[in-house]
């Protein structure tokens, strides 16, 4: 059952499941481009029971039943949310030790904010990272381009409505319109690495239509701390879709390993 932030001008979905923050360390779910709480599915409950964890999931701005964006969306959106919206949230739902679960965009939005967080917000025990952007590739701009022809054909639009249900059209548009700016083909967040120091996984597909293997050399080369990368063959933009099952076991695995281990008390 969804509940709500509130924030001055705007409200923000979100789930909780397990225990409370004072109990245990916190799963935060952060979804993708085009992702919202309800596209998460049991995903988020599953693994966090499986590791005694807390899991927050919430829908940003524009998603899910969020309340809409403002447009159009700068190209600093991401950098936004990791430094504005998240440790306003982290902070409201006294979330103190998270652990950042991002898929794509939030991936991302998890690495800016583990590298440029301000002090005093809460330091991430670890990342868990399904497909990050961390600098824009030609393979990923097409791929948004044929995602802009699905959509007017109404193939992507059916499918996304399921989860967007407020504005599909603002949520697809201006999700689209950014990444295909041609002032966003110079983003990059690989200034921010050399101060992640937190233990990272990374998974990414072999087959990811929106990102090659450059991106996880990157993160590797880039991150002062411990970083874990799990290529799957056969494998696109979303792992813990496409792999359920090996995606959880490598999840709980890391999360087992390196970041819980004196970290479940108070």
């Amino acid at each position: 059952m969804s509940q709500w932030l509130d924030f001055p001008g705007y409200r923000l979905e979100y789930v909780w499941h397990g225990p409370g923050p004072g109990e245990a360390p916190t799963l935060v779910f952060l979804h993708e481009g085009l992702g919202s709480v309800s596209a998460w599915r049991d995903f988020p409950e599953h693994l966090a029971a499986s590791v005694g964890c807390g899991a927050l999931v919430y829908s940003r701005r524009g998603y899910g039943a969020s309340d809409p964006a403002l447009r159009p969306r700068p190209v600093s959106f991401m950098h936004e949310e990791a430094l504005t919206v998240l440790p306003r949230v982290l902070e409201r739902l006294g979330v103190v030790r998270p652990v950042l679960v991002g898929e794509s965009d939030g991936a991302s939005i998890a690495l800016i904010y583990a590298g440029r967080a301000a002090d005093g917000a809460p330091r991430p025990l670890g990342l868990l990272l399904e497909a990050p952007h961390l600098f824009v590739e030609d393979v990923c701009l097409r791929s948004i381009a044929a995602a802009v022809e699905s959509y007017a054909r109404g193939d992507l639009k059916r499918a996304l409505a399921r989860h967007h249900a407020r504005d599909v059209d603002a949520t697809f548009e201006s999700w689209s319109e950014v990444w295909l700016d041609p002032a966003f083909a110079r983003w990059s967040i690989e200034d921010v690495l050399p101060a992640v120091g937190a233990p990272v996984l990374v998974l990414q597909g072999e087959e990811d239509p929106y990102g090659t293997l450059r991106q996880v050399e990157a993160l590797a080369r880039g991150c002062s701390g411990f970083v874990e990368a799990l290529v799957l063959a056969r494998c696109g933009h979303s792992p813990h879709r496409e792999f359920r099952e090996r995606t959880l076991a490598a999840m709980q695995r890391f999360l087992g390993r390196k970041i819980l281990d004196g970290s479940r008390r108070p």
